[in-house]
């Protein structure tokens, strides 16, 4: 098991950018697999996107496919999503997880570990 922080939500125009960051313990993080989630008030959890232990295999929701990048650092045990060009519609608390599951995967019950979550505001 690991432990996640999240951190980097913060309140944007439309348009701007941030980067989440989230931080592991433990010595085994590069046996993870990485996913990012979000949940907007109302609305259930949603994928948003995921990295393969290597970082060598990435997969998107179509709607933040060209706008979000999802990166690692193992040496740092830390695993980034870049968001460009914020849309209001991208407002959730977005929340990093950590899967020992073979390839990658995108639903929450197939992830092991969960950080507490960050809060993104994308203003109009």
């Amino acid at each position: 098991q690991v432990q996640l922080v999240e951190s980097g939500g913060d309140l944007v125009q439309a348009g701007g950018s941030l980067r989440l960051s989230c931080s592991a313990s433990g010595r085994t993080f590069s046996s993870y697999g990485m996913g990012w989630f979000r949940q907007a008030p109302g609305k259930e959890r949603e994928f948003v996107a995921a990295i393969s232990g290597s970082g060598s295999r990435r997969f998107y929701i179509d709607s933040v496919k060209g706008r979000f990048t999802v990166s690692r650092d193992n040496a740092k045990n830390t695993v980034y999503l870049q968001m460009n060009s914020l849309k209001p519609e991208d407002t959730a608390v977005y929340y990093c997880s950590a899967s020992r599951a073979y390839g990658l995967v995108f639903t929450p019950r197939e992830y092991d570990c969960w950080g507490q979550g960050t809060q993104v505001t994308v203003s109009s």
